[in-house]
């Protein structure tokens, strides 16, 4: 009885974790450029002296829905969104290189180019991108970031750097605590010339809202149905202790 009673507790708690992933993902339906992650359960035989007698349910987050979320067009010079395969170099909030979609860029006062989230987007040497005041940005389909200078004839532009764009294999990147993407290896991955952007637009979530919802409402069917076993097993226990009890 004991048994059936942490197996069911178990699968419970995996049931909660699972709902956090997918509420998760839900939260984040409208934010730029974000992957989606996946859950679901497996079985894990509890390991110990002699056979396994038990089997506990166990929540995976296998990976990262890796699709491109939709292009829509915003008209703003600092918008850009990654046409087809890559991702944007930022520095994280640890001082560490990391990888997004998220192309919502803008400036700082004192003239860095973050994007929405406040990281610092990275050039092609690995080093934060700092503009100098101008009265006009572009930023080209390969990165590269030009502008016109304050007090300069608006005919001659000046480059300032280029945003690092990486492309390499979705195998050799994971998603961890702050949201961004992660090279498994260690070490920074190099720019690859090939990714190109799209100015003046910005890629939404890969999120699918519907999807999401009702795979709430079957966790939370799922959680509903483990507490109402746990409710069970407990009345039997309480029954068998009163037959106990008269004999």
């Amino acid at each position: 009885m004991d048994r059936s009673l942490y197996i069911a507790m178990n699968g419970a708690k995996q049931t909660l974790l699972a709902q956090g992933a997918n509420a998760n993902n839900l939260a984040n339906a409208q934010t730029t450029g974000f992957k989606a992650d996946f859950e679901q359960f497996r079985a894990m035989p509890a390991f110990g002296p002699g056979y396994p007698s038990r089997v506990y349910s166990m929540t995976e987050r296998p990976g990262t829905n890796m699709a491109s979320g939709s292009i829509h067009t915003t008209g703003r010079d600092l918008d850009v969104a990654i046409n087809g395969q890559g991702w944007i170099a930022v520095r994280n909030a640890e001082g560490q290189e990391a990888y997004t979609r998220a192309g919502d860029l803008r400036l700082t006062p004192e003239g860095l180019l973050q994007n929405g989230a406040g990281l610092s987007v990275l050039g092609e040497g690995g080093e934060a991108i700092t503009v100098p005041p101008a009265q006009k940005l572009e930023i080209g389909t390969d990165g590269t970031i030009s502008i016109v200078p304050q007090g300069v004839n608006a005919t001659n532009s000046v480059i300032v750097e280029r945003i690092k764009l990486v492309n390499p294999d979705p195998a050799n990147l994971e998603k961890r605590e702050d949201g961004l993407m992660h090279a498994k290896q260690a070490g920074a991955i190099p720019a690859d010339a090939t990714v190109t952007l799209i100015q003046g637009s910005l890629e939404s979530s890969n999120v699918n809202a519907l999807a999401a919802m009702v795979e709430m409402i079957e966790l939370s069917r799922n959680f509903e149905l483990q507490s109402k076993v746990m409710k069970n097993i407990d009345d039997t226990s309480g029954a068998s202790a009163k037959l106990m009890q008269v004999a």
